[in-house]
């Protein structure tokens, strides 16, 4: 009897351990970029002299990675990636020719787990000289177009599975422990063929 409580014990403590595990999972989420510039499907007059990403928080300076390809797959990132609050900024090398490029990035978030994405843009017109033109970000409409409006997307992180998983696999295993002792206890407690 005592057994069975212990038991019951351990299964409600695992029970509870994953409605708090399930209840603490928007709290998890990491961080997400809110806005870049240039605006991803943006088009500038010339390739600008830097991108940037705004985030949600402040990302850790570590394992930053920025790269700015063109069609060619010519790589036009120059020097490390900045981090200035919630921005990171990567500055382009000068010479930069018109068609379209793809921003890949790659920073760690400031929960330390690392966070990527890409973006692009196109460029109108080859760099003439060393200033850039001014780069449209995302809510700031090109000249002569009209802004859409509508909903932002939902940059909230999908529902952590894997602590799901991670509870349902414990609980089994606590179950199964549980069968195991009761097993073992109910062998010892049986008499041996000698009737003692």
């Amino acid at each position: 009897m005592r057994f069975t409580r212990q038991l019951l014990s351990a299964l409600l403590g695992a029970l509870t351990l994953v409605a708090l595990l399930l209840t603490a999972g928007p709290a998890s989420a990491h961080d997400a970029a809110e806005s870049s510039s240039p605006a991803d499907g943006a088009t500038v007059a010339t390739a600008p002299a830097k991108v940037s990403i705004t985030f949600n928080n402040t990302p850790l300076g570590l394992g930053s990675q920025v790269k700015v390809t063109d069609a060619a797959g010519t790589d036009w990132a120059d020097g490390k990636v900045e981090i200035v609050d919630n921005v990171a900024t990567q500055n382009l090398r000068e010479g930069a020719p018109a068609g379209k490029y793809a921003v890949v990035w790659r920073v760690v978030s400031s929960d330390s787990h690392p966070i990527e994405g890409t973006f692009s843009f196109t460029a109108a017109a080859a760099v003439a000289g060393a200033t850039a033109a001014p780069v449209p970000t995302v809510g700031t409409p090109q000249p002569g177009a009209t802004q859409a409006t509508g909903t932002a997307p939902d940059s909230s992180e999908p529902f952590p599975w894997s602590i799901v998983v991670f509870a349902a696999v414990a609980l089994g295993l606590l179950i199964t422990l549980g069968v195991l002792a009761r097993r073992r206890l109910g062998v010892s407690d049986e008499p041996d063929g000698d009737g003692n």
